[in-house]
């Protein structure tokens, strides 16, 4: 009987598959980089079997008994029991066994599914412990009709790699290859993905290649995995450039790979790249690019790279062809604080550089706010012009997990400003050009926090309890706030509660937002330049992209706003809107009425309206 499995492979696009014939029993070959030991041994089924030396620090055996399934163990020099590096599958946590899976066996479903482009689509960013009360990949299933009746297109899940503990935002794995055993492992995983794309829906999964968690992280014991040439903010830097770099980023590229090709995953958020400490000629996201157009032209599918990225750099996103990372869309942290500054007036740490409507007039027309000017926060000039760079390649958010966790009380928008502001906010980002996220439970106004939690032993909890209170001390925010991360009460506290999108007032939000992503998909997002008009005296501000038109007044009082050019007719409103060449009638129209010949349209406090360009 010969046989063909995979536990994982090493410099490949397309997985290797071992096949060895030892009478009836199949056998299986396990590859380690392990550079820095005398001796490896792998253990399973209450054996010890020594890995014989390769090239380049490689170690290699045979087992008849790494079946999908079995358990297994590695020892280096004697000491251990260590998980694989690359272990598929961690049941027990990173401390425990690692075990062996055969992704061959999992029956897929989604043979006909073709991801959406991601420049016409609408993100959801998705905690899967918090997003339902069971926190798995399988509860999760039983909400995919939820997000295909909202509109969203792509699921962004965050982190889900095996790490220490059963609870945190998922930036702390260690166990790369494993997808984290409290979510319910690999096929449960697969699951999800598989009934995601049933239901219509792409999945991108964020992964965080800059560093590894702080508990069970053992790779700096079997290679050159980190270098203490650079520093990150979490301690020594992912070795991307020095000796034995090419291990790493092979280590690295595999696992994009993996996700996409084993898991069907439709693309990767990457985490922080400007965190990558490298000085090559190829860069590592050149290379994982190029490595993925690959991929692509093996499958026949497109897939999707986005980058969280402070450099504020549209070079990000340029084709490699035209001498840039070949990413696909990147993070705009500008456009988040421009907007949430002006919906809420906070000016603390980076905030300071914002505030008003300028600050956002300029993101929404130009992407980034800092684009080689000056910062007072920095301290210093930062970033480049976006130039013509397609505006769909920017993702744009009201919310999301950094933005809502790293504050003091993990307070969402609709707490901190009340549903009407929360409307203006989701209208303005919904009608951008850029690339739109909303963040769990934002469709609803939901007023679950999310908090920062963590799940370590006493000594580490102490320790990031202790230094997540100085990063807001810092930052000016009061400490008094925060609850415990290490605390199971915190965790349980950002869970969503589903009853509130039944509630009437969140079923007034979900059906705004509806609408909202209904038009974007009807009309087109544009994808150019907007055009901004604003008075920061009066509060109001209007924004233009293609067939799309937002007029929206923060001001206290009501506001004649005169509209762009063009025959405009009313899509949705909230709030006192009403229509008029002088602006002047006192009353309110409802959000299906068509405004006719209307040159200004007048607002409310805290009103919005959203027109769609009749005739175009």
């Amino acid at each position: 009987m010969v046989r063909q499995f995979m536990i994982f492979w090493l410099g490949s696009l397309v997985p290797k598959r071992f096949m060895c014939k030892i009478g009836k029993t199949p056998a299986v070959k396990i590859s380690v980089f392990a550079p820095f030991a005398r001796q490896v041994e792998l253990e399973t089924a209450g054996e010890r079997l020594a890995l014989a030396p390769g090239p380049r620090g490689h170690w290699a055996a045979e087992s008849t008994h790494l079946a999908h399934g079995a358990d297994y163990r590695l020892f280096l020099d004697g000491k251990g029991p260590f998980p694989d590096p690359r272990s598929p599958w961690q049941p027990e946590g990173p401390f425990g066994p690692s075990r062996a899976v055969d992704h061959a066996r999992f029956s897929w479903s989604d043979a006909g599914f073709r991801a959406p482009p991601l420049a016409a689509g609408v993100l959801y960013e998705l905690h899967t412990g918090t997003f339902t009360a069971e926190g798995t990949f399988d509860a999760a299933i039983e909400r995919l009709p939820h997000l295909a009746a909202l509109g969203v297109t792509h699921i962004e899940l965050l982190p889900v790699a095996e790490a220490a503990g059963a609870r945190g935002w998922g930036y702390d794995g260690v166990d790369l290859f494993a997808p984290h055993h409290a979510y319910g492992g690999p096929d449960a995983l697969k699951r999800f993905v598989d009934a995601s794309h049933r239901a219509g829906l792409a999945v991108v999964l964020d992964v965080v290649y800059n560093h590894l968690g702080p508990s069970g992280n053992v790779l700096a014991g079997f290679g050159p995995y980190f270098t203490g040439a650079y520093q990150t903010p979490w301690g020594a830097a992912v070795n991307l450039d020095g000796r034995g770099s090419d291990e790493v980023r092979r280590f690295l590229c595999d696992n994009a790979l993996m996700w996409l090709r084993d898991y069907h995953m439709d693309g990767l958020r990457l985490d922080a790249v400007h965190c990558f400490q490298e000085h090559s000629a190829v860069r590592f996201l050149e290379q994982l690019a190029g490595e993925v157009h690959a991929l692509e032209r093996l499958t026949g599918k497109s897939y999707g790279l986005i980058a969280e990225s402070d450099y504020n750099d549209p070079r990000m996103v340029r084709p490699l062809d035209a001498g840039g990372s070949g990413m696909d869309a990147q993070w705009s942290d500008d456009f988040h604080h421009a907007l949430h500054a002006a919906l809420t007036g906070e000016t603390a740490g980076f905030y300071a550089d914002y505030g008003g409507l300028a600050p956002l007039a300029k993101t929404l027309e130009d992407v980034f706010f800092h684009d080689g000017g000056y910062s007072e926060f920095r301290q210093k000039s930062h970033g480049r012009p976006a130039g013509d760079t397609p505006r769909g390649r920017f993702v744009a958010f009201l919310q999301n997990h950094d933005q809502t966790g790293n504050r003091p009380g993990g307070e969402r928008i609709a707490a901190l400003v009340g549903p009407a502001r929360a409307k203006i906010g989701a209208a303005i980002l919904l009608a951008s050009p850029f690339l739109p996220m909303l963040f769990q439970g934002e469709e609803w106004g939901a007023r679950t926090p999310f908090h920062y939690f963590t799940d370590h032993d006493a000594g580490l909890g102490r320790a990031i309890r202790d230094g997540r209170r100085d990063e807001l001390r810092h930052f000016g925010w009061p400490t008094w706030e925060t609850p415990d991360p290490q605390s199971p009460a915190t965790f349980a506290a950002s869970r969503l509660d589903w009853r509130e999108a039944e509630s009437p007032a969140g079923q007034d939000m979900l059906a705004w937002h509806r609408a909202l992503i209904a038009l974007r998909r009807g009309v087109g997002p544009g994808g150019g330049r907007a055009q901004v008009r604003f008075d920061d005296a009066a509060g109001w501000l209007v924004l233009r992209n293609g067939n799309l038109a937002v007029a929206a007044n923060l001001g206290r009082a009501a506001a004649t706003v005169p509209l762009p050019a063009g025959a405009w007719a009313q899509a949705l409103a909230a709030g006192g809107v009403a229509h008029g060449r002088g602006g002047a009638q006192a009353v309110d129209l409802e959000p299906d009425a068509v405004a006719r010949d209307t040159e200004t349209v007048r607002l409310g406090p805290d009103a919005v309206a959203v027109f769609q360009l009749r005739n175009p």
